[in-house]
């Protein structure tokens, strides 16, 4: 639509970036099963979500017609297969640092043509590259950016779940509920019309955040463990990025169900607790 307008619109337009439903929406759905396997697994598509259209019906058609209609309309890609490929290995990363001379040598392309094909993924809201923490707390620090999907159903489809139930022992769920709770975050920014604010940190000697959310003044370490019992590792990250910031504040989400208050100034919050990422994100 917007090539179609001769005028630019400066001053005169405004953008809101509407992503799949969040949790609050989800929520206010009659009768909708708000378990975290089935959160992750089916994703926040309203059709999913709120007309109901079985999981295993949607995607693989939403997945033919965005490869074969959408792609071709952003641009002109001739083979198909190579890059429908691409978005099934990206599956198998949520979670990663990009790396596209990996990805090229999977694909059989050059790393230039995964980075255009990255682009298109990116928009037309399939993927989204979270990027590496830049203040200067260390010079040696990991610089790519994570790899994340804006719907973990379409994450889950790719790679190859079938029912809510095999989350429970999958290995890439620790990584999806990674992927949920960053998209929630997203989606509370975006939902006030503000742009992510949110990133990832790693130095060289192993130590990471899975997010760090910057609010200018300061800047806020939030670790992601997708286990429902609360264990002294979990804090490892947390109490070493308190150690570089001086920050105390932090938080913890996890897959379990009760809030807590930790002395070091580290708060704990189950991950339904959408409401309290109004104050983070």
């Amino acid at each position: 639509m917007l090539e179609n307008i001769t005028q630019s619109l400066a001053g005169r337009i405004g953008y809101l970036e509407l992503l799949p439903f969040c949790y609050n929406e989800i929520h206010k759905i009659h009768g909708y099963d708000l378990s975290l396997n089935n959160m992750i697994f089916s994703g926040g598509y309203p059709a999913i979500t709120f007309d109901r259209i079985d999981v295993n019906f949607w995607f693989p058609s939403y997945i033919r017609t965005y490869v074969e209609r959408d792609v071709r309309q952003i641009k002109n890609i001739t083979n198909l297969n190579l890059f429908q490929k691409l978005l099934y290995l990206c599956a198998g990363r949520v979670g990663q640092e990009l790396n596209l001379n990996n990805l090229a040598i999977e694909c059989g392309v050059d790393h230039k043509t995964i980075g255009s094909w990255i682009g298109i993924l990116q928009a037309s809201y399939v993927i989204h590259l979270l990027p590496p923490f830049y203040n200067n707390f260390s010079k040696r620090i990991v610089k790519s950016p994570k790899l994340y999907f804006y719907d973990t159903g379409l994450a889950c489809a790719l790679l190859g779940i079938t029912s809510s139930s095999q989350l429970s022992l999958h290995s890439s769920r620790g990584p999806l509920f990674e992927n949920y709770i960053i998209n929630e975050l997203i989606k509370t920014r975006f939902n006030k019309g503000l742009r992510s604010n949110l990133f990832h940190w790693r130095d060289v000697s192993g130590h990471e955040i899975d997010i760090v959310a910057d609010h200018g003044s300061h800047s806020i370490g939030i670790e992601l463990k997708a286990g429902m019992t609360v264990i002294p590792e979990f804090f490892k990250g947390l109490t070493y990025w308190q150690s570089l910031t001086k920050y105390d504040k932090c938080y913890l989400i996890y897959g379990g169900e009760e809030t807590q208050k930790r002395g070091n100034g580290i708060e704990v919050i189950p991950w339904n607790k959408s409401d309290i990422f109004d104050a983070i994100a």
